[in-house]
């Protein structure tokens, strides 16, 4: 049976009213809004901003500890103290990934983010548990978003024996991504992780993301040697590089060669907008055609006890950090934290044109730039269909 209606009086992207024809969860037809009364089962849109879904591109649902008592941060300063703390904390946790992760799972849902892209960690210590636990919970939300998942060796690729073979099994279970981290700073032998990395991608025919936290000189030897591999293994269009500080500690005459290349192979970079290091220069990147796109990293976990799971906060930290003030730069953080991670994730089609699927937000703000720096409640539609408003998803599933 055929369900249609219209949706009256709706700003898309802060342009002139308009009116959207929603039929069986798709975006039929739109039309300047009719000053006409509103027919039975009409949805009155009060000249609300209409925006795409948001896009968490960068997020450990496994790993979080949201909605547990409180936990002091224990860390030590280096990464390696904050992996092997992790472990520890981990280990001490009892309420199982589902819980925890269903529950921040949700929380993202209900501020907006429809499509997401979870690492999942490998390791020799739990094997696939966290992939397993990961792979149940996306089921029982597949109706509501697009979870992706990238096998992600936190402990160390090839410095870790037994977490290579592991990320063979996660990839013939259907993990849609091959991660990797630091490929000097963790595994100290780059050119092997890369060799394992691409390899499973191409053999798999999977995405790449990989962790980049090295810094200066070392980081963007990385970054180039990860655009060699890119080319050589056919993955243009397919490769992410999460955090790349070292982009943002260069002179731009040092880092334009390296922009335009990863432009060319359509390597996007993914960035949490951290306060405490360097962030890659967004505008100039952007300028010169790299996808840039954002993600929370970790949220409420033994790294960092920060984080909400709202996206258009991400966008306005993002903001904050290079100043940006006017209208067109806040609307570009807005698209980092949306088109472009649809890109990177290779789901560009998520438009509002007609013949698109029917998810998108409402909220009450003039313009992207007023949503990104006032973050307001909104309202968040699948497929027609309203699933959370308030900040809260309407039929919880936990």
């Amino acid at each position: 049976m055929t369900h249609a209606y219209w949706l009256r009086n709706v700003r898309p992207f802060g342009g002139a009213a308009e009116d959207f024809l929603i039929r069986d969860g798709v975006l039929a037809e739109r039309r300047p809004a009719s000053a006409a009364p509103l027919a039975a089962g009409d949805v009155d849109g009060g000249g609300q901003l209409m925006t795409r879904p948001l896009v968490e591109s960068h997020i450990h649902l496994d790993k979080t500890l949201w909605g547990q008592p409180w936990r002091p941060n224990s860390a030590g300063p280096a990464l390696k103290d904050y992996i092997a703390n992790e472990r520890r904390v981990l280990r001490e946790v009892e309420a199982p990934i589902a819980a925890r992760a269903g529950a921040l799972l949700e929380n993202c849902i209900a501020r907006g983010s429809l499509t997401l892209r979870c690492h999942v960690d490998i390791d020799p210590e739990f094997g696939l548990s966290h992939v397993e636990a990961m792979q149940a919970l996306r089921e029982g939300y597949r109706d509501l978003i697009h979870l992706e998942l990238v096998a992600f060796p936190q402990t160390g690729l090839v410095s870790r024996p037994g977490t290579a073979e592991l990320m063979r099994q996660a990839l013939a279970l259907g993990v849609e991504n091959v991660g990797g981290l630091d490929p000097c700073g963790i595994d100290n032998d780059p050119i092997a992780q890369l060799d394992i990395v691409f390899g499973l991608a191409a053999e798999f025919d999977r995405g790449v993301d990989i962790h980049l936290h090295d810094k200066g000189e070392l980081g963007l030897w990385q970054i180039a040697r990860i655009a060699d591999y890119t080319e050589r293994f056919g993955r243009q269009g397919r490769v992410m590089i999460s955090h790349a500080y070292c982009l943002g500690m260069a002179p731009w005459s040092q880092v334009e060669p390296l922009a335009r290349r990863l432009a060319e192979l359509g390597i996007s970079l993914m960035s949490s907008a951290p306060a405490d290091c360097a962030v890659p220069p967004f505008l100039a990147l952007r300028a010169a055609g790299v996808n840039l796109c954002l993600g929370s990293d970790g949220i409420r976990d033994a790294w960092s006890p920060m984080g909400n799971g709202d996206m258009l906060e991400r966008a306005m930290l993002l903001a904050f950090r290079f100043d940006l003030a006017k209208d067109d730069e806040l609307a570009a953080a807005f698209d980092a934290a949306s088109l472009h991670g649809s890109r990177a994730l290779g789901r560009a089609g998520q438009t509002l044109a007609p013949g698109g699927a029917a998810d998108f937000l409402l909220m009450e703000a003039q313009s992207l730039g007023e949503a990104v720096v006032a973050r307001p409640p909104r309202r968040v539609y699948r497929a027609g269909r309203l699933i959370a408003e308030q900040g809260r998803l309407l039929e919880s599933r936990l």
